[in-house]
């Protein structure tokens, strides 16, 4: 049975019931999974692995709830860089169209190596286009070559533009075969334990992509295999205006009322963006316990609006952070989104209410505890025995943190942190000392860039 003994922090940040925060502080973890957090003293002295984090915060592995990893092939589109939502995605859906399984693998360790290194220990992937025999196994495939922990969303558009959708009608699947190899993928790749490095998730792209029916078809898929099993929905929702004109227009509703309909509401449901979510609709998702994926790089690169974070959070909404596609973002740095979190919601509350609207350590807690809610988990999110093995572990040695190590768990929120020391997953160190420990960065890029240019081009 592997050990891991971490030691000697400056600041170990539980983020447990106590919501500890333990100058000095040690972890001890067996298989993956913690035992013992608190004084060195009190732990083994020796492990398998030992980690000196002499120097370093450490964190609870930041979640990530939202993403779409194959758009890190096309980062920056010129012609697509000044557009909002629906202009943006008419650009980018014919180039989108030729991606391949080997741009689905490459674009997925991309995306994960961005992450990991930002202290991102668990992401979700919304992937809904499957071209050129693109399959969601590509993905699940990179992740665990990597070893990053995996929410895989099976994706879908059904509703091409001859039938009133957005997107171009190459790039829609027929509905049959979009729940059938859902139903595959539940079957042979999902795994329901405590501890799981693998999820899949059932997840219709947006209401204007696909019909009423696959939205409820999609639901009861998910629920058939019972709570136990831990099969999550999520989807697109309330992103923008124009999504919110489509749904009145064409459904009759608004946007939270046309997911209660077809029973995308609940505990086992999040949705990603809901900056146009009404006070009726807040209150509903706070009724239902459904969640929210705040993606507020993105939503500020589209010029989408601001979520009503606070209000979601003081009515007792989920709230999760998440980085959304690097084709609208364009970062995935999670340390960053945080802070980007913090400071928008700052802005939206105006000089009166503002400066105290978000605080820091909230910002920390929507991107671990609240990552682990609206995933539906209990296993990650803190750092305490029973709970997994996932942290990271941030140098206070940077220049952009001099001056600030009075409160240093504050300090990777309000000022700019660009790396991480160690990245630790399921008790296998998977970045150390800055560098990834699964794959060869610099090459892999190499190869990455040269797909995006034949993408692009």
């Amino acid at each position: 049975m592997a050990t891991l003994l971490l030691k000697n922090a400056a600041l170990l940040v539980t983020m447990d019931s106590q919501r500890r925060e333990i100058a000095g502080g040690a972890l001890f973890a067996r298989d993956g999974v913690i035992e013992a957090v608190g004084a060195a003293v009190d732990l083994p002295a020796t492990a398998d692995e030992v980690i000196d984090a002499r120097g370093q915060v450490v964190i609870p592995g930041l979640v990530n709830t939202h993403h779409h990893f194959y758009q890190t092939l096309t980062r920056a589109v010129p012609a697509a860089q000044d557009a909002e939502l629906f202009g943006w995605l008419k650009t980018l859906y014919p180039i989108w169209a030729k991606l391949t399984p080997e741009m689905a693998f490459v674009s997925t360790h991309t995306a994960m190596a961005e992450l990991l290194l930002s202290g991102c220990t668990t992401s979700s992937d919304h992937l809904y286009l499957y071209p050129n025999g693109v399959r969601l196994d590509d993905t699940l495939d990179a992740a665990a070559q990597i070893g990053m922990r995996f929410h895989a969303a099976r994706g879908a558009m059904s509703v091409g533009q001859s039938k009133g959708g957005l997107p171009p009608d190459r790039v829609v699947e027929d509905e049959a075969a979009i729940l059938a190899d859902t139903q595959r993928l539940i079957e042979r790749r999902h795994d329901p334990a405590r501890h799981a490095m693998t999820r899949i998730v059932v997840a219709p792209c947006s209401p204007f992509s696909v019909s009423r029916e696959l939205m409820r078809d999609a639901a009861l898929l998910a629920r058939a295999y019972g709570p136990a099993h831990g099969v999550s929905l999520h989807t697109h929702l309330a992103e923008n205006d124009n999504d919110i004109a489509y749904t009145r227009a064409k459904f009759g509703c608004t946007p939270a009322e046309y997911a209660e309909q077809l029973g995308w509401v609940g505990p086992d449901v999040w949705h990603a963006h809901c900056v146009k979510l009404d006070a009726a609709g807040i209150a509903l998702f706070a009724r239902t316990g459904t969640g929210v994926a705040h993606c507020p790089g993105s939503n500020m690169r589209l010029a989408s609006g601001i979520a009503p974070i606070r209000a979601l959070r003081d009515a007792g909404v989920p709230v999760a952070i998440a980085v959304d596609g690097s084709a609208s973002n364009d970062s995935g740095h999670l340390l960053g989104e945080c802070r980007l979190a913090l400071l928008l919601q700052r802005v939206a509350h105006g000089p009166v209410k503002g400066p105290g609207a978000l605080t820091a350590r909230e910002v920390l807690e929507i991107a671990t505890l609240g990552g682990a809610r609206v995933l539906g988990r209990d296993d990650i999110g803190a750092l305490a025995p029973g709970m997994s093995a996932d942290f990271a572990c941030v140098p206070l040695d940077d220049v952009g943190l001099a001056g600030a190590l009075h409160d240093p768990l504050a300090a990777l929120f309000f000022c700019h942190v660009p790396r991480v020391a160690h990245t630790v997953v399921n008790g296998h160190v998977v970045v150390r000392d800055g560098q990834l420990t699964t794959i060869d960065l610099p090459v892999h890029l190499e190869r990455h860039n040269r797909l995006a240019a034949a993408l692009i081009g």
